[in-house]
């Protein structure tokens, strides 16, 4: 699946997400039509806390400079984050205001064998596009 701008800028916000919260690493993302899975790895609490993300409908970023630190080592910082930036770039580029839903949906990885399946779910989405339940080609489809 190919990006275009908003997708380009918003891959590039949450690749940017570890510039603005040093103890995070990114693991495993993609980029869909509508919205973003992820994984993030917070540093600092005993074992890596693996967390995959999904943020639904569009867009991500962070602050803006290089050397701005979280106030907030959590999951909902990060993820705020990522939405104020996309906002921003949507607000100041295109004609859209309000490009996200209301809170994401977030699980603790417990395992290394939980962590490779969330791996393969992420990486195989963009296969399964065309059979989401959340398509608007579907969607459209359903209502007339």
């Amino acid at each position: 699946m190919r990006l275009n701008e908003a997708g380009e800028i918003a891959r590039r916000c949450w690749e940017d997400i570890p510039h603005h919260f040093p103890f995070v690493e990114l693991d495993a993302f993609v980029i869909m039509p509508n919205h973003v899975h992820g994984v993030i790895v917070i540093q600092g609490r005993g074992e890596k806390s693996f967390a995959p993300t999904s943020a639904p409908t569009f867009a991500p970023t962070i602050a803006t400079t290089s050397t701005a630190q979280s106030p907030s080592r959590t999951i909902g910082s990060i993820v705020r984050g990522f939405k104020i930036g996309v906002t921003k770039w949507f607000r100041a580029n295109t004609d859209l205001y309000s490009i996200w839903q209301r809170g994401y949906y977030e699980h603790i990885i417990r395992d290394d064998t939980e962590l490779t399946a969330i791996r393969e779910y992420i990486v195989g989405n963009p296969a399964r596009w065309e059979d989401d339940e959340n398509n608007p080609t579907l969607l459209n489809n359903r209502t007339e």
